[in-house]
């Protein structure tokens, strides 16, 4: 098998490309990539993102030969290497099927989630009802919800007003404005990433992350957090500020690891409350998991999952939230999102049945 270093020189190889241009494209020494190939030094993660699209292969590949060689220098020089890679295995494989067997073992999820199948083979065949019209009215109401959710006061037709006339609504404060406009331009991000197939990473998260808090918050739009935060009104305490980088990789590996096994509305959950319970950003954490949760299911066919801001339907938002983030039982969340995105589904499945 390939080591990451032997991958790097023979994509680049076949990209007829120069060390050099390599080094140019990432902004580094053409030295550090020299020693990228002879495996004298690792790539940092975001590194490994970019020379996936320098070099045109497969991010999920890089990612796997990044880490095996991780483990490997650990390992290299222990005598019970292979005992320890076997029990590592076995642990593996049980907390990646725990979800499943949860999923399984609850019959009112599975029931959730055959109906969620069901209502998206109805929805392939009302696609060619699509229209401008009905897509931006949704769009509207999500932009609406997720902001209310949040504690903005704009109704549902001052955020019409704000997005789309420009106007400015008296009594409602500039940041009021801006939250909608911004929440606007990154569903806009959202459906521009899904057409041209671009992959969840986190380059895309700190993108949206920064169109949520332009203008409102410049310093730290796009930006971790540098400072330890709390969670008003919720036992959950998010991590220290020096653990966030290191945890946000793990999000990311844990994408990778069970984007192409788990139920994407499930998947899309969960890199929902692993995101907010990190709680990485100042501010806009709530937001931008929404719309990470909502570019997954986009990605796999779904509709936007539009969670009501009103109290009753927030309340149970934060409460299944605060479930999963204190007692470690993540079941009640995923039967929330997973009825949401339900009743998302058959309220679009209404409005095309009925043109």
């Amino acid at each position: 098998m390939q080591t990451l270093a032997q991958f790097l020189k023979e994509a680049r190889i076949n990209k007829n490309m120069m060390v050099r241009e390599v080094a140019a494209a990432l902004q580094i020494d053409q030295a550090l990539v020299s020693k990228f190939e002879s495996g004298a030094r690792k790539p940092t993660r975001k590194q490994l993102q970019q020379l996936a699209v320098i070099l045109s292969v497969n991010e999920s590949q890089l990612n796997i030969l990044y880490l095996s060689s991780k483990i490997l220098y650990e390992l290299a020089h222990e005598e019970d290497a292979f005992e320890v890679l076997k029990a590592a295995e076995d642990q593996l494989r049980f907390l990646t099927n725990s979800l499943k067997e949860a999923t399984n073992q609850d019959d009112e999820l599975s029931s959730i989630i055959s109906a969620l199948d069901r209502a998206k083979e109805q929805l392939h065949q009302f696609r060619e009802l699509d229209s401008y019209r009905i897509a931006q009215a949704l769009e509207l109401e999500y932009t609406y919800e997720s902001n209310r959710i949040e504690g903005n006061t704009l109704t549902l037709r001052e955020t019409d007003l704000v997005i789309n006339e420009g106007l400015t609504i008296s009594g409602k404060s500039m940041k009021e404005h801006l939250e909608a406009i911004n929440h606007a331009e990154a569903v806009e991000l959202v459906k521009d990433l899904v057409q041209n197939k671009t992959p969840f990473n986190e380059r895309v998260l700190l993108q949206l992350h920064h169109l949520i808090l332009k203008s409102i918050d410049a310093n730290n739009a796009g930006k971790y957090r540098s400072v330890q935060v709390m969670i008003k009104g919720s036992k959950h305490l998010p991590p220290q500020p020096y653990l966030v980088a290191k945890q946000m990789e793990d999000y990311f590996i844990w994408y990778q690891k069970n984007k192409k096994t788990m139920h994407p509305v499930l998947l899309a959950a969960e890199m929902h409350e692993r995101l907010v319970t990190i709680h990485p950003f100042i501010d806009g954490n709530g937001r931008t998991s929404r719309l990470v949760m909502n570019l997954i299911l986009l990605q796999h066919g779904f509709v936007i999952a539009n969670i009501k801001g009103d109290n009753s339907n927030r309340m149970a938002y934060y409460e299944t939230l605060e479930h999963a983030q204190t007692e470690h039982s993540k079941l009640k969340f995923l039967k929330f999102v997973a009825q949401s995105e339900l009743d998302s589904l058959n309220h679009y499945l209404k409005i095309v049945g009925s043109k």
